[in-house]
Protein backbone atom coordinates (compact mmCIF):
# COMPACT_ATOMS: atom_id res chain seq x y z
CA UNK A 1 0.00 0.00 0.00
CA UNK A 2 1.20 3.86 -0.67
CA UNK A 3 2.84 5.65 2.42
CA UNK A 4 1.18 8.51 1.14
CA UNK A 5 -2.47 9.41 1.90
CA UNK A 6 -4.59 10.97 -0.50
CA UNK A 7 -7.38 12.34 -0.14
CA UNK A 8 -9.83 11.67 -3.49
CA UNK A 9 -13.16 13.58 -4.38
CA UNK A 10 -15.96 10.96 -5.38
CA UNK A 11 -19.04 11.24 -6.49
CA UNK A 12 -22.48 9.23 -6.15
CA UNK A 13 -22.91 6.41 -9.05
CA UNK A 14 -25.57 4.49 -7.53
CA UNK A 15 -27.36 3.59 -4.69
CA UNK A 16 -29.08 -0.27 -3.59
CA UNK A 17 -30.70 -0.92 -1.03
CA UNK A 18 -29.60 -4.31 0.45
CA UNK A 19 -31.98 -4.96 3.21
CA UNK A 20 -33.89 -3.30 6.02
CA UNK A 21 -30.30 -2.15 7.69
CA UNK A 22 -28.51 -1.66 5.36
CA UNK A 23 -27.97 1.06 2.36
CA UNK A 24 -25.05 0.18 -0.56
CA UNK A 25 -23.99 3.18 -2.27
CA UNK A 26 -21.14 2.83 -5.16
CA UNK A 27 -18.83 6.39 -5.51
CA UNK A 28 -16.75 7.02 -8.85
CA UNK A 29 -15.67 9.94 -10.66
CA UNK A 30 -12.25 10.97 -11.75
CA UNK A 31 -11.11 11.77 -7.89
CA UNK A 32 -10.46 8.50 -7.72
CA UNK A 33 -7.51 8.16 -9.63
CA UNK A 34 -5.06 7.14 -7.74
CA UNK A 35 -6.97 5.73 -5.33
CA UNK A 36 -4.29 2.91 -4.13
CA UNK A 37 -6.14 0.04 -2.32
CA UNK A 38 -4.40 -2.30 0.36
CA UNK A 39 -6.38 -5.47 -1.25
CA UNK A 40 -6.94 -6.71 2.56
CA UNK A 41 -10.92 -7.11 3.50
CA UNK A 42 -10.97 -5.05 6.35
CA UNK A 43 -9.62 -1.95 5.16
CA UNK A 44 -10.88 1.05 6.65
CA UNK A 45 -10.99 4.99 5.31
CA UNK A 46 -12.58 8.31 6.48
CA UNK A 47 -15.42 9.68 4.30
CA UNK A 48 -15.80 13.51 4.42
CA UNK A 49 -18.95 14.73 4.34
CA UNK A 50 -21.21 18.00 3.06
CA UNK A 51 -21.96 20.06 5.50
CA UNK A 52 -26.11 19.99 6.22
CA UNK A 53 -27.13 22.44 2.98
CA UNK A 54 -23.88 22.15 1.41
CA UNK A 55 -23.12 19.84 -2.18
CA UNK A 56 -19.49 19.66 -1.52
CA UNK A 57 -17.43 18.57 1.55
CA UNK A 58 -14.11 20.81 2.34
CA UNK A 59 -11.69 18.52 1.91
CA UNK A 60 -8.44 18.60 3.55
CA UNK A 61 -4.50 18.27 2.34
CA UNK A 62 -2.63 15.07 2.85
CA UNK A 63 0.04 15.97 6.02
CA UNK A 64 2.43 13.07 6.00
CA UNK A 65 2.24 9.43 5.53
CA UNK A 66 -1.34 8.95 7.19
CA UNK A 67 -2.07 12.15 8.06
CA UNK A 68 -4.15 15.47 6.59
CA UNK A 69 -4.35 19.19 7.55
CA UNK A 70 -7.02 21.79 6.94
CA UNK A 71 -6.04 25.56 5.62
CA UNK A 72 -6.02 27.80 8.72
CA UNK A 73 -9.62 29.05 9.64
CA UNK A 74 -11.41 26.62 7.91
CA UNK A 75 -14.08 24.42 9.51
CA UNK A 76 -12.93 20.90 8.90
CA UNK A 77 -16.00 18.63 7.07
CA UNK A 78 -17.75 16.21 9.19
CA UNK A 79 -16.15 12.61 9.16
CA UNK A 80 -17.09 9.07 9.90
CA UNK A 81 -15.02 5.77 9.48
CA UNK A 82 -16.31 3.46 7.04
CA UNK A 83 -14.77 -0.18 5.45
CA UNK A 84 -14.38 -0.84 1.81
CA UNK A 85 -16.97 -3.31 0.71
CA UNK A 86 -15.19 -3.55 -2.78
CA UNK A 87 -12.95 -1.58 -5.09
CA UNK A 88 -13.61 -2.11 -9.01
CA UNK A 89 -9.81 -1.59 -10.62
CA UNK A 90 -11.34 -2.08 -13.88
CA UNK A 91 -14.35 0.25 -13.59
CA UNK A 92 -12.42 2.68 -10.53
CA UNK A 93 -15.73 2.43 -8.63
CA UNK A 94 -15.58 2.43 -4.44
CA UNK A 95 -18.55 0.92 -2.39
CA UNK A 96 -19.39 1.27 0.63
CA UNK A 97 -22.12 -0.23 2.62
CA UNK A 98 -23.82 1.77 4.94
CA UNK A 99 -25.43 1.20 7.85
CA UNK A 100 -28.56 3.31 8.45
CA UNK A 101 -31.11 4.07 11.33
CA UNK A 102 -32.03 7.51 12.52
CA UNK A 103 -29.49 10.22 13.49
CA UNK A 104 -25.85 10.45 12.69
CA UNK A 105 -23.88 12.51 9.90
CA UNK A 106 -23.50 9.44 7.69
CA UNK A 107 -26.45 7.93 8.28
CA UNK A 108 -28.78 11.06 7.39
CA UNK A 109 -26.37 11.15 4.31
CA UNK A 110 -26.64 7.96 2.66
CA UNK A 111 -30.40 8.16 3.11
CA UNK A 112 -30.44 11.29 1.14
CA UNK A 113 -28.20 10.43 -1.12
CA UNK A 114 -28.43 10.52 -5.10
CA UNK A 115 -26.10 10.43 -8.20
CA UNK A 116 -24.32 13.35 -8.73
CA UNK A 117 -23.60 13.89 -5.00
CA UNK A 118 -19.81 14.28 -3.45
CA UNK A 119 -18.00 13.22 -0.54
CA UNK A 120 -14.23 12.59 0.09
CA UNK A 121 -12.58 9.63 1.34
CA UNK A 122 -8.91 9.08 2.52
CA UNK A 123 -6.25 6.46 1.75
CA UNK A 124 -7.54 2.67 3.20
CA UNK A 125 -5.54 1.60 5.86
CA UNK A 126 -6.01 -2.57 7.14
CA UNK A 127 -5.97 -4.44 10.21
CA UNK A 128 -7.13 -7.62 9.45
CA UNK A 129 -3.32 -9.64 9.91
CA UNK A 130 -3.61 -12.99 10.11
CA UNK A 131 -0.47 -15.18 10.01
CA UNK A 132 0.50 -17.85 7.35
CA UNK A 133 -0.06 -21.13 7.32
CA UNK A 134 -3.85 -20.74 9.18
CA UNK A 135 -5.91 -23.69 8.63
CA UNK A 136 -9.24 -22.04 9.91
CA UNK A 137 -10.64 -18.10 11.02
CA UNK A 138 -13.27 -16.87 12.95
CA UNK A 139 -15.12 -13.64 12.02
CA UNK A 140 -17.75 -12.65 14.26
CA UNK A 141 -18.67 -8.68 14.07
CA UNK A 142 -22.30 -6.73 14.60
CA UNK A 143 -23.83 -4.87 11.85
CA UNK A 144 -21.01 -2.48 11.46
CA UNK A 145 -18.65 -5.06 10.84
CA UNK A 146 -20.53 -7.19 8.01
CA UNK A 147 -19.27 -5.36 5.36
CA UNK A 148 -15.84 -6.10 6.40
CA UNK A 149 -16.83 -9.51 7.16
CA UNK A 150 -18.61 -10.28 4.00
CA UNK A 151 -15.11 -9.26 2.05
CA UNK A 152 -12.83 -10.75 4.31
CA UNK A 153 -14.74 -14.25 3.41
CA UNK A 154 -14.84 -13.03 -0.57
CA UNK A 155 -10.98 -12.87 -0.17
CA UNK A 156 -10.27 -15.48 2.35
CA UNK A 157 -6.46 -17.76 1.26
CA UNK A 158 -7.59 -20.80 -0.48
CA UNK A 159 -7.91 -23.75 1.69
CA UNK A 160 -8.65 -21.79 5.06
CA UNK A 161 -11.89 -22.97 6.40
CA UNK A 162 -14.26 -19.56 7.76
CA UNK A 163 -17.04 -19.63 9.79
CA UNK A 164 -18.76 -16.31 10.22
CA UNK A 165 -21.15 -15.02 12.91
CA UNK A 166 -23.01 -11.96 12.63
CA UNK A 167 -25.19 -10.32 15.18
CA UNK A 168 -27.67 -8.01 13.40
CA UNK A 169 -31.27 -6.33 14.01
CA UNK A 170 -33.20 -8.35 11.60
CA UNK A 171 -33.11 -11.44 10.11
CA UNK A 172 -34.08 -9.99 6.57
CA UNK A 173 -29.89 -8.47 7.19
CA UNK A 174 -29.35 -11.61 5.47
CA UNK A 175 -29.82 -9.92 2.09
CA UNK A 176 -26.71 -7.62 2.85
CA UNK A 177 -24.19 -10.86 2.75
CA UNK A 178 -23.65 -13.49 -0.41
CA UNK A 179 -21.15 -15.89 1.06
CA UNK A 180 -19.42 -18.23 -1.43
CA UNK A 181 -20.55 -22.16 -0.75
CA UNK A 182 -18.76 -23.80 1.69
CA UNK A 183 -18.65 -20.84 3.92
CA UNK A 184 -20.38 -21.66 7.61
CA UNK A 185 -22.86 -18.81 8.00
CA UNK A 186 -24.58 -17.88 11.19
CA UNK A 187 -27.03 -14.77 12.29
CA UNK A 188 -27.79 -13.86 15.73
CA UNK A 189 -30.87 -11.75 16.22
CA UNK A 190 -30.01 -8.59 18.52
CA UNK A 191 -27.50 -5.99 19.97
CA UNK A 192 -26.71 -2.99 17.22
CA UNK A 193 -27.87 -0.34 19.91
CA UNK A 194 -31.53 -2.63 20.48
CA UNK A 195 -30.47 -4.84 23.45
CA UNK A 196 -27.29 -6.26 25.11
CA UNK A 197 -24.68 -7.52 22.22
CA UNK A 198 -23.57 -11.28 22.35
CA UNK A 199 -20.48 -11.04 20.63
CA UNK A 200 -18.45 -11.53 23.94
CA UNK A 201 -20.85 -14.74 24.72
CA UNK A 202 -20.65 -15.85 20.81
CA UNK A 203 -16.42 -15.95 21.15
CA UNK A 204 -16.06 -17.33 24.56
CA UNK A 205 -18.95 -20.46 23.08
CA UNK A 206 -16.78 -21.14 20.16
CA UNK A 207 -15.41 -24.50 19.66
CA UNK A 208 -12.34 -23.94 17.76
CA UNK A 209 -11.07 -26.14 15.38
CA UNK A 210 -7.59 -27.49 16.10
CA UNK A 211 -4.05 -26.43 14.32
CA UNK A 212 -3.60 -22.32 13.93
CA UNK A 213 -6.51 -20.14 13.36
CA UNK A 214 -7.23 -16.85 13.68
CA UNK A 215 -10.30 -14.71 15.31
CA UNK A 216 -11.66 -11.36 13.84
CA UNK A 217 -14.17 -9.62 15.87
CA UNK A 218 -15.51 -6.33 15.82
CA UNK A 219 -18.36 -4.24 17.14
CA UNK A 220 -19.03 -1.69 19.70
CA UNK A 221 -16.51 -0.57 21.73
CA UNK A 222 -17.01 -1.96 25.05
CA UNK A 223 -18.24 -4.85 24.26
CA UNK A 224 -14.91 -5.55 21.98
CA UNK A 225 -13.10 -4.69 24.46
CA UNK A 226 -14.48 -7.50 26.90
CA UNK A 227 -13.66 -9.88 23.80
CA UNK A 228 -9.73 -9.06 23.68
CA UNK A 229 -9.85 -9.26 27.70
CA UNK A 230 -11.53 -12.57 26.69
CA UNK A 231 -9.28 -14.12 24.06
CA UNK A 232 -5.68 -12.44 25.35
CA UNK A 233 -5.95 -13.27 29.19
CA UNK A 234 -9.10 -15.56 29.64
CA UNK A 235 -8.16 -17.78 26.94
CA UNK A 236 -4.41 -17.17 26.51
CA UNK A 237 -4.14 -16.71 22.49
CA UNK A 238 -0.86 -16.03 21.42
CA UNK A 239 -0.26 -11.92 20.03
CA UNK A 240 -1.01 -12.21 16.54
CA UNK A 241 -3.86 -14.65 17.06
CA UNK A 242 -6.70 -12.55 16.85
CA UNK A 243 -7.93 -9.21 15.59
CA UNK A 244 -10.82 -7.26 17.99
CA UNK A 245 -11.83 -3.65 16.93
CA UNK A 246 -14.19 -1.30 18.16
CA UNK A 247 -16.17 -0.08 15.54
CA UNK A 248 -18.65 1.96 17.35
CA UNK A 249 -19.47 3.65 20.97
CA UNK A 250 -22.42 3.27 22.11
CA UNK A 251 -24.09 6.31 23.80
CA UNK A 252 -21.31 7.95 21.61
CA UNK A 253 -22.37 11.77 22.18
CA UNK A 254 -22.07 10.83 25.81
CA UNK A 255 -18.31 9.44 25.84
CA UNK A 256 -16.79 12.66 23.53
CA UNK A 257 -18.20 14.85 26.52
CA UNK A 258 -16.35 12.59 28.83
CA UNK A 259 -13.24 13.15 26.65
CA UNK A 260 -13.35 16.27 25.86
CA UNK A 261 -14.06 17.50 29.67
CA UNK A 262 -11.08 15.44 30.78
CA UNK A 263 -7.64 17.74 31.71
CA UNK A 264 -5.28 18.21 29.24
CA UNK A 265 -2.62 16.28 30.56
CA UNK A 266 -5.01 13.46 30.62
CA UNK A 267 -5.72 13.16 27.03
CA UNK A 268 -2.19 13.95 26.02
CA UNK A 269 -0.96 11.13 28.48
CA UNK A 270 -3.67 8.87 26.49
CA UNK A 271 -1.58 9.73 23.39
CA UNK A 272 1.53 9.76 24.37
CA UNK A 273 1.05 5.74 25.49
CA UNK A 274 1.01 4.94 21.47
CA UNK A 275 4.32 6.46 21.26
CA UNK A 276 6.58 4.29 23.01
CA UNK A 277 8.06 2.02 20.32
CA UNK A 278 10.12 -0.14 22.70
CA UNK A 279 6.93 -1.91 24.16
CA UNK A 280 4.84 -4.39 22.58
CA UNK A 281 1.79 -3.38 20.88
CA UNK A 282 -0.47 -6.11 23.00
CA UNK A 283 0.84 -4.60 26.13
CA UNK A 284 0.21 -0.78 25.46
CA UNK A 285 -3.41 -1.57 24.37
CA UNK A 286 -3.95 -3.57 27.88
CA UNK A 287 -2.39 -0.56 29.80
CA UNK A 288 -4.54 2.03 27.11
CA UNK A 289 -7.75 0.17 28.04
CA UNK A 290 -7.49 0.21 31.49
CA UNK A 291 -6.83 3.78 31.33
CA UNK A 292 -9.55 4.43 29.62
CA UNK A 293 -11.74 2.40 32.02
CA UNK A 294 -10.29 3.91 35.29
CA UNK A 295 -11.09 7.62 33.48
CA UNK A 296 -14.76 5.93 33.56
CA UNK A 297 -14.68 5.85 29.51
Amino acid sequence: MSEINLVHRCIVQRTTRLSPSFLRIVLGGEGLDGFVTSGVGDEYLRIFFPEPGSTEPVLPAPSGDHGWEYPEGVTPSPMRTYTVRAWDETRRELTIDFVVHDGGVAAAWALRAKPGDVVGVNTPHPLYDAPDGIGWQLLVADATGLPAAARLVELAPPGVRTRVVLEVSDEADRAAIDVPAGIDLHLVLGGNGHGPSQLGAIVEAAALPDGPGYIWVAGEAKTTRAVRKLLRHEKALPNGAYKVMGYWTENAEQWRDRYESLPAASKQHLLDMWSDESRDADEIEDDYIAELERLGL
